[in-house]
C-alpha cells in the first residue's frame, strides 16, 4: 500500500469525504458504487464493478474479454471496429 499523507476525519453520522484529487484520479463520482473490505485493522475501498462487467458500458455480459487490462463485451468491439 502507498500513503497519501491525507488525513481525514469520521463525522458524527460515521462518514468522512474522500479527497477531491483521489476521485479524480481513480474516476470516482457521486454515481459510483464502491466495495468495502476489512483485513485485520485495515479497510479497503474499490470501485465496484459486477463480474464480466464491461468496463466501457458497464453491461454485464457473457461474451466479454480481457483486452489490455479492460473487459470489452461484443457490442463495445463492434462499436470499436468501426472508427
Amino acid at each position: 500500500m502507498k500513503s497519501t499523507g491525507i488525513i481525514r476525519s469520521v463525522d458524527s453520522l460515521g462518514r468522512f469525504v474522500l479527497p477531491k484529487e483521489l476521485r479524480d484520479s481513480f474516476g470516482i463520482t457521486t454515481d459510483t458504487p464502491l466495495e468495502i473490505f476489512t483485513d485485520g485493522d485495515t479497510i479497503l475501498l474499490r470501485k465496484y464493478r459486477a463480474d464480466g462487467c464491461c468496463d466501457l458500458c458497464g453491461e454485464v455480459t457473457g461474451d466479454s474479454i480481457l483486452f489490455r487490462g479492460k473487459r470489452i463485451c461484443a457490442a463495445c468491439r463492434k462499436e470499436l471496429a468501426k472508427l
